[in-house]
């Protein structure tokens, strides 16, 4: 019977933890929980959503990726990632049937935890998972130009081309202060100090402080003392209320749900993938190996939950999760506390936040979005192989054009069929020698290297060609043969068959475990004849021989 192993990191984690443990996640979750705050209002309103919709994910989501997943230091939240999928949900189907779908594919990221495919996801070419990167970060970009340059534009569409007309259109709309104001933000988040780079100093004790947090205070105060024209989260939407929402049970409209199924593909994949890349870079700050499987049932119970606050998707963040382990974290208690000072905000300061103003914000996801590419892949095209580049440009190309979940799919094909064609290209079939004696008896003998399957055929049904119409014994080595598939044995056996309307015979020898076990399985073994399937190609060699010899003889009576 089969058995989920359910056990979550916290549980590990916890033995031996001592006060010096403690202190350094109480610094590192109240820390990423205050940089949590922008991103996530953030996350939340360039996915066409509320901002408060981005915290509540940030706080419900992050307590329970902290308190089940299979990482120590690992922050779950609204990501990046997201925002053109969610995006498309909302702008096509409503935020109804985005909370649907977040519920789905949450119950599909457990199922794939339980079912232990934590590993496979990491077969995904890593072509793919850039090029997807890339054309999101860009997606993202190009969103928030309309709040970067206060653009009057009512509503942005979300098709690529209609986007970018337009914002074309409404260039002449320009808000300078707006404008001003983004500006100096950006410049502020990139040339602000970073953790680490500096250890004394003034620019030492800066560091302490968040960006994006210092970022807005400063444009918070700025527009609501000089009443500078700009948006704000209250103009737009009013403000943040002061509690988490009531509890929503989602009902499922079955017709719609089948439009749905590519969307809620695309978060399930995409929050796989996002959460055991995350774990595997904070596996790298901390020494420490993730349990994907674990991590992915975390992912999984964090996206059926979130839905019933009215929540956006989650998943691993890999900026905060970073921050969480530089800052000292070693428990999953750092991320639970993350989300307690989330939440601590949410209840005491919530009015405050209708006074940030929306260019900062965009400002902040500019500066997320180019840290969040992986820009030096167009800079070294040439160094890189044909077949990276294409699918690399396809997935890229086609997740900024036409849409995330046919980029995916176009990019595993493409993939998928290079693979294919590069195994195929490895798999050979060489004769080795015999003496003269041998081949004037009809006895041919063949090695065979690489992988006998589907894409590779081709070259065995090659072997019985007109120019060699007086084959009589064919012997196949195959000692370097790594694996065979099913369409591998139907060669074989339309070529053993061929053999034997000739009075001939087929003898196969020193094969590998898998090839042999798949022989003996699918009862080729009994059709070719037990005493045909030798251990080496003398024994062969001197089986067909004997063959020939006995054949003779029968001839000759």
């Amino acid at each position: 019977m089969f058995k989920v192993a359910f056990r979550p990191r916290i549980v590990t984690s916890l033995k031996g933890y001592h006060r010096g443990r403690l202190l350094g996640d109480v610094g590192a979750g109240l820390t990423v929980g205050i940089v949590a705050l922008p991103l996530a209002m953030a996350f939340a309103i360039a996915s066409g959503l509320k901002p408060e919709v981005g915290i509540f994910t940030a706080i419900v989501g992050g307590f329970l990726v902290s308190l089940l997943g299979g990482s120590s230091v690992q922050i779950g939240g609204p990501a990046g990632a997201f925002i053109v999928v969610v995006a498309d949900i909302v702008q096509r189907h409503g935020l109804s049937n985005l909370i649907i779908a977040t519920f789905i594919a949450g119950l599909l990221l457990f199922v794939m935890g339980a079912l232990r495919m934590g590993n496979l996801i990491r077969l995904i070419p890593i072509s793919i998972v850039v090029g997807f990167t890339n054309g999101i970060a860009v997606l993202i970009a190009l969103s928030q130009v309309r709040d970067f340059f206060g653009l009057n534009i009512a509503e942005l569409p979300s098709h690529f081309f209609e986007k970018t007309q337009a914002l074309w259109l409404a260039r002449e709309s320009i808000n300078p202060y707006a404008c001003t104001l983004a500006a100096s933000g950006l410049l502020l988040l990139w040339f602000w100090p970073k953790q680490g780079q500096h250890k004394r100093g003034v620019l030492h004790w800066l560091e302490a402080v968040p960006a994006p947090v210092l970022l807005l205070l400063l444009g918070s105060v700025a527009v609501s003392s000089f009443e500078l024209p700009v948006e704000t989260i209250g103009s737009r939407f009013g403000g943040i209320p002061q509690s988490l929402p009531p509890l929503q049970i989602p009902t499922v409209n079955w017709g719609t749900l089948k439009e749905l199924w590519g969307s809620i593909l695309t978060i399930a994949l995409l929050g796989a993938i996002e959460s055991l890349l995350c774990a595997r870079v904070a596996d790298n700050l901390i020494h420490e190996r993730h349990d994907p499987n674990q991590e992915l049932m975390a992912q999984g119970i964090a996206n059926l939950t979130v839905p019933l606050f009215g929540g956006m998707p989650v998943t691993g963040t890999i900026a905060r999760t970073s921050l969480n382990a530089r800052m000292g974290a070693s428990s999953p208690i750092a991320g639970i506390l993350h989300a307690c000072t989330l939440l601590t905000i949410v209840l005491i300061a919530a009015p405050l936040a209708k006074h940030v103003p929306l260019c900062m914000l965009a400002a902040i996801l500019m500066y997320m979005a180019y840290n969040m590419g992986e820009w030096s892949e167009f800079i070294r095209m040439n160094r890189l192989t044909l077949i990276y580049r294409t699918v690399f440009l396809a997935t890229f190309i086609l997740t900024v054009v036409i849409d995330l979940t046919v980029a995916v799919e176009v990019g595993l094909v493409l993939a998928s069929l290079f693979f294919i064609y590069r195994i195929s290209q490895l798999t050979e079939i060489e004769p080795l020698p015999l003496s003269k004696d041998d081949m004037d008896k009809g006895i041919r003998s063949y090695h065979l290297y690489g992988s006998l399957f589907f894409g590779a055929v081709g070259k065995l049904e090659a072997l019985l060609s007109d120019e060699q119409s007086d084959v009589r014994i064919i012997i196949l080595e195959g000692h370097q043969l790594i694996s065979m598939d099913t369409t591998g044995i139907d060669a074989l056996q339309a070529l053993a068959s061929s053999l034997k309307d000739e009075g001939g015979q087929l003898i196969l020898c020193s094969l590998n475990q898998q090839p042999r076990q798949l022989i003996k399985r699918s009862g080729f073994e009994t059709v070719v004849g037990a005493e045909f399937v030798l251990p080496t190609y003398e024994a062969a060699l001197e089986k067909a021989r004997l063959c020939v010899s006995e054949s003779t003889a029968k001839a000759v009576k």
